[in-house]
């Protein structure tokens, strides 16, 4: 047990830490925390590109289910996960850089880079995950719709694919403007 606790302790530390309080004296050199951090927030993304792939390949599942030939091709359904992928990538999260540059400001205040990223992030998730949300219903209860319904779910997806890749645009823009670097 006094082994386990000094490997797992010398594997937490920022560097080199000799740990003589367990009667081991264990010198290692790990990652050290914020490279961890690093690494899962890498992680995190990858993992929302994937769910913005899985609502675009929903949704393009349940476009293909219209009489039109546009949405039934291989191309349309790639570029549709490829798009989905992209927008959850940059949107949902925003850099946390973001909110160390914001000002405080007075209640009633608007702060407009940080609260409009804040709110093109939030609606775009609603908009893109209730368009998903609607076609996984209607694949799964095979229900039919009308074409003007799909269409309508699939540009209320697309729209809130596009405020969450221009939420992430602001919120990074506005890192770089304030702190000179991405």
């Amino acid at each position: 047990m006094k082994m386990s606790i000094a490997v797992v302790l010398s594997a937490l530390s920022l560097g080199e830490k000799k740990l003589a309080r367990y009667g081991h004296v264990a010198t290692t050199t790990w990652l050290g925390r914020s490279a961890l951090i690093k690494v899962a927030h890498i992680l995190e993304r990858i993992g929302l590109a994937m769910v913005g792939g899985a609502g675009g390949l929903y949704v393009a599942v349940g476009l293909m289910r219209m009489e039109s030939e546009l949405f039934r091709t291989e191309w349309m359904v790639l570029s549709m996960m490829l798009y989905g992928a992209l927008g959850f990538y940059l949107g949902i999260d925003l850099p946390s850089r973001l909110a160390q540059t914001v000002k405080f400001t007075r209640p009633g205040e608007w702060s407009f880079d940080a609260d409009a990223a804040a709110m093109a992030s939030a609606t775009g998730t609603f908009f893109a995950s209730i368009a998903v949300f609607l076609f996984v219903g209607i694949i799964v209860l095979d229900h039919t719709v009308r074409d003007g319904f799909s269409v309508l779910v699939g540009c209320c997806w697309a729209i809130g694919t596009m405020l969450q890749i221009a939420a992430g645009a602001i919120g990074r823009s506005n890192v770089i403007v304030e702190d000179g670097s991405e």
